[in-house]
């Protein structure tokens, strides 16, 4: 059993969903990723990843006013040292979570037809992301 970690910066432009797959992807090409599990880790606690469809950019917007309603601004929240959209990113990255776990064969993700790996802005402002990636598995022959 063989692994790497590696790191992706992504710089995001507020909120939003920013489709990370290809990046991500062109790591595990790089590092030679045959067969194993990929495992993703964002390193922020107002951002998160997502798993979600890549087709119809509806979908992401929508995504996007559902945690909105989720989680509003306006909400009477104790913590507001960073502004009103910090807590309700908080929120939002609770429910969606920081980290997601990817088979990987045949040096490809086992992603389904539609899916697609996201970084999701939770805050209103452009913010530089961290994204770790850890491999377990087999590796080509370098």
């Amino acid at each position: 059993m063989q692994q790497f970690i590696a790191r992706l910066t992504v710089e995001t432009r507020g909120r939003s969903l920013l489709d990370v797959t290809r990046r991500v992807a062109e790591i595990l090409s790089e590092e030679g990723a045959r067969e194993g599990l990929l495992t993703l880790f964002i390193r922020h606690t107002s951002a998160s990843l997502l798993i979600q469809e890549n087709a119809d950019p509806d979908v992401r917007a929508d995504l996007l006013d559902a945690l909105d309603r989720l989680a509003p601004q306006n909400a009477p929240y104790r913590h507001d040292s960073e502004g009103p959209d910090d807590m309700p990113a908080h929120v939002k990255t609770a429910v969606t979570g920081t980290n997601l776990s990817v088979p990987v064969a045949e040096g490809r993700m086992l992603l389904g037809t539609w899916q697609g790996i996201y970084v999701a802005e939770h805050r209103a402002r452009p913010h530089r992301r961290e994204v770790v990636l850890h491999f377990v598995g087999a590796l080509t022959d370098r």
